[in-house]
């Protein structure tokens, strides 16, 4: 019997919590590419990061568990997972830091 992929699931990750730091838009993205998850940054403020990514279950977990550790200068109250229909992207948004870096986000 053939391995076959595990299946891809599309969720948003609202992550809440004291995330001002410049540190952790980069580290989101790092460990995103990684884990070989699809998506990116849907939104952020100092206090909340949207997150839009596929992936399969166990990896999208591991991005879960890693951020709630994060950096240290990063303190993560609340994770919220939100199941979203299909995804409708292939890869982790190329490009999303050199644009925040631009609008002085980062």
């Amino acid at each position: 019997m053939a391995d076959e992929d595990p299946p891809i699931k599309h969720e948003k990750l609202i992550l809440r919590g004291d995330i001002a730091s410049a540190s952790f838009l980069p580290w989101i993205d790092r460990h995103a590419r990684k884990l070989g998850l699809a998506g990116g940054i849907a939104a952020h403020d100092a206090l909340r990061i949207e997150l839009d990514m596929s992936g399969p279950r166990e990896l999208l977990d591991a991005m879960e568990m890693g951020c709630s550790l994060g950096p240290i200068d990063v303190w993560i109250e609340t994770i919220e997972r939100i199941a979203m229909p299909e995804p409708a992207h292939d890869g982790w948004s190329a490009g999303w830091t050199d644009n925040l870096q631009e609008q002085g986000a980062i």
